[in-house]
């Protein structure tokens, strides 16, 4: 069937291919509806690896996963690879560049994106990482940063091509340091003979007093001695105040010559416009009801990271993490087959797994409850649940023999530039692309 033909059984439309999308997918297999999936990508992205492929460990293709693929199997899944411009919730319609496209339920799944607040400089020369293109983007910027100090003569010429600043010290922004670390203290002078790594500086900035914010003291503390050890610099109660490619100046007067700011500092949710503004919360998610369902609608649902579920309990809504995404998914679509068939519909509840983040090798940080602990097995812990985690046998296998080969040898990844990244060539209207998480 067409998108343009009409079934006997209620269209639910989900717009983004991620992690909360998927599940909303999944929950309504085989049930009496047929699904469209809407995303701009036509593969799911394993977003927690990232940072890996954006320092050379991971190619892409080993955290990415065909939608189609994905859904072979499902009967009543459809998948369209769509630019989604606006929704009309009187009319039931989706604007997209394949035309408009009718549902009887909406998911809105579409993620979240890096948030410049406002700063139009910074979003300019900043890197953001929330995709794979940006990923691709970063690690090549890296690469061939490391290239052009090669060559220079002078350490002072050198100094801004081998400084990173890594602004937001939340799990993308340790994580991230940590593996920049690594790359200076393992592979840089491998790969790079000319360069000494104590040339190299990473930064990991916040204006909060801790890194790993969500994280226990006794976590957060545990990451910012890990990443001393590892030679990163830590500066908290610290604000940026403008970047301008060559120079990141701090309040209060202190700067860093660089040329790689790498931002992680904040999120922002993927609204597509037709979406009341007077229901749009704090980090530009949608408000949602106890179901997911979007405020003033009987049949549009917001799960995610650009959604707003705000409680007594919970006044600034649920954190962007996938778990979130995850748990929502299922219910939302348990939730529509209840409305379907009449049935009451089962209010959402958060279950909270816990936490975890990696600083590089046996190093990590879990928060399991109230069982906390940190160092080697929590780094084993964190390398099993993301691989099991992993769409795909093949993507799983391709990562853990990267993994594998990475922990012995000191030296995994390719590390290829496969292309050159040049700032300027990047659209100038909002430059990130953002991926449905």
């Amino acid at each position: 069937m067409n998108s343009t033909e009409k079934s006997k059984f209620p269209q639910v439309v989900i717009i983004g291919g991620g992690f909360g999308g998927l599940e909303v997918a999944n929950q309504l297999t085989d049930k009496p509806v047929d699904v469209l999936m809407l995303d701009k990508h036509n593969y799911h992205t394993f977003q927690p690896l990232l940072y890996q492929v954006a320092t050379g460990s991971l190619e892409s293709e080993s955290i990415a996963f065909s939608l189609r693929k994905n859904f072979s199997g499902q009967k009543n899944f459809r998948f369209r690879i769509a630019e989604v411009s606006g929704v009309d919730l009187e009319k039931n319609t989706i604007a997209t560049d394949l035309g408009e496209i009718t549902y009887d339920y909406l998911v809105i799944a579409t993620g979240s994106t890096t948030n410049f607040f406002g700063n139009k400089e910074i979003e300019h020369y900043a890197m953001p990482m929330k995709s794979i293109p940006e990923a691709l983007n970063l690690r090549y910027l890296i690469l061939q940063n490391l290239e052009e100090a090669s060559l220079k003569a002078t350490k002072e010429e050198k100094e801004p091509l081998l400084t990173f600043v890594l602004v937001g010290a939340g799990p993308t922004g340790v994580e991230l340091a940590g593996a920049l670390a690594e790359l200076r203290n393992h592979i840089l002078t491998r790969d790079y003979p000319d360069l000494k790594k104590e040339d190299m500086k990473v930064y990991l900035v916040d204006f909060l007093p801790k890194v790993l914010g969500p994280f226990s003291d006794q976590g957060s503390a545990a990451a910012k001695t890990f990443l001393t050890d590892m030679g990163v610099e830590v500066l908290l109660n610290v604000k940026v105040e403008s970047y301008n490619g060559e120079e990141i100046k701090f309040e209060g007067g202190k700067s860093i010559k660089t040329k790689n700011v790498i931002w992680s500092a904040g999120v922002m949710g993927v609204v597509p416009s037709g979406i009341n503004k007077d229901i749009i919360e704090r980090g530009n998610r949608i408000k949602v009801d106890s179901i997911s369902r979007i405020i003033g609608s009987s049949n549009v649902f917001a799960i995610g990271d650009v959604a707003a579920m705000i409680t007594d309990d919970n006044p600034k809504g649920h954190p962007g993490v996938a778990q979130v995404a995850i748990q929502q998914g299922q219910l939302a679509g348990k939730n529509i087959i209840h409305l379907i068939k009449g049935e009451p519909t089962v209010p959402f509840k958060y279950n909270d797994k816990g936490s975890l983040a990696t600083i590089g090798r046996n190093k990590a940080i879990a928060d399991l409850g109230k069982i906390k602990f940190q160092g080697f097995f929590a780094w084993l812990i964190w390398m099993f649940v993301h691989l099991i985690s992993l769409l795909g046998f093949r993507n799983k296998v391709i990562v853990f023999i990267n993994w594998l080969g990475s922990y012995l040898t000191y030296n995994g990844g390719s590390r290829l530039i496969i292309r050159r990244f040049n700032r300027e060539e990047l659209p100038k209207k909002h430059k990130q692309e953002a991926k449905a998480d």
